[in-house]
């Protein structure tokens, strides 16, 4: 099979709920990030054979999202495109299924990533098509509907953090002492991490136009007096989970281009890492945050490898509890 390098990346900032990018459709932040890629990789648009996206809340954003990215990022009407869903992991299964398409020869260059406006997430309305004869409607919140609240489980996503802490008896102290220190590798890291970022200008509810080059999410001023004052929010009598140890609400999109190896050096290329593997898990729905432990035990397994031989292992904080478990 070829060998599948990544050859450049960019991500726009990240905006926080209600921030800078509430008026940017996710579609628009994709195309961003995906003409960024493409430029710092000196790729022609019309050299990618594929696009792969990933796009967890999809409602109101017209069909295949990725196909509306591929197209007005200049890719050309001939090149296909689509969107994956995996919620959370959307973006990194994208990358996945994308290497996928290289290792096997189906492609050559393949454009890669996610995108999410969460803060234009739509409210619903059920049954509107059949019609309202009396009374009230309800206007569920897409947010919750598509996103938060697990219809296997029946629990909203906080609430299966709550279930790891309480499995693994992780305590509150841990959990805010776990999201203080990545506020801080996050505020301590950011010069290294700047280079990432393809600043975009956005228009403010005055009117005036801004230059967004930071991200908004992170804050650095947290303090543990702080964090420990914070109220549990998914079991008010008894939890541990709260808005502090918490992931929050943001909007962004980041995408990266994946060559063969072979075109890589026949172009006399330096990417800047090689994919060797990827692996996918599942797990009791109610515990939905422990997926990690077994998928990375199948990649261990798979390349042969130990947790020892890695420098560097970069995991999703949904929770603090979750990582913690």
């Amino acid at each position: 099979m070829e060998r599948v390098v990544i050859v450049e990346g960019a991500r726009t900032p990240i905006g926080k709920f209600l921030g800078a990018f509430s008026e940017l459709p996710a579609v628009d932040l994709g195309v961003h990030a995906t003409r960024e890629a493409l430029t710092r990789a000196r790729v022609e648009p019309s050299d990618v054979d594929e696009l792969v996206f990933g796009h967890a809340r999809q409602a109101g954003n017209g069909p295949n999202p990725a196909r509306q990215v591929a197209y007005r990022s200049g890719l050309g009407e001939d090149v296909p495109a689509f969107t994956v869903n995996m919620a959370c992991g959307s973006g990194t299964k994208a990358i996945q299924v994308a290497s996928q398409q290289v290792m096997l020869g189906a492609a050559e260059i393949v454009v890669a990533g996610g995108q999410e406006n969460m803060t234009r997430t739509p409210f619903l309305l059920d049954r509107m098509r059949l019609g309202y004869r009396m009374g009230d409607a309800a206007v569920p919140d897409g947010m919750s509907r598509d996103g938060f609240l697990d219809p296997l489980s029946g629990l909203v996503m906080g609430e299966t953090a709550e279930n790891l802490a309480r499995r693994y008896a992780i305590p509150r102290e841990e959990q805010d002492e776990f999201a203080l220190h990545s506020q801080q590798k996050t505020d301590r890291s950011w010069d290294r991490r700047a280079a990432e970022i393809a600043p975009l200008e956005v228009t403010d509810r005055r009117g005036g136009t801004i230059l967004v080059d930071r991200d908004e999410h992170p804050r650095p001023e947290t303090t543990a007096d702080g964090l420990a004052k914070l109220a549990p929010v998914f079991d008010r009598e008894t939890g541990t989970v709260t808005p502090g140890n918490s992931s929050g609400i943001t909007d962004g999109a980041a995408a990266l281009v994946l060559m063969s190896e072979a075109r890589a050096k026949a172009e006399g290329r330096e990417p800047l890492a090689r994919i060797v593997a990827c692996a996918s898990a599942g797990v009791d729905p109610a515990y939905m945050g422990i997926g990690v432990v077994p998928a990375t035990l199948k990649l261990l397994d798979v390349t042969g490898l130990a947790l020892q031989d890695f420098d560097v292992i970069e995991l999703n904080e949904a929770f603090a509890a979750q990582v913690l478990a």
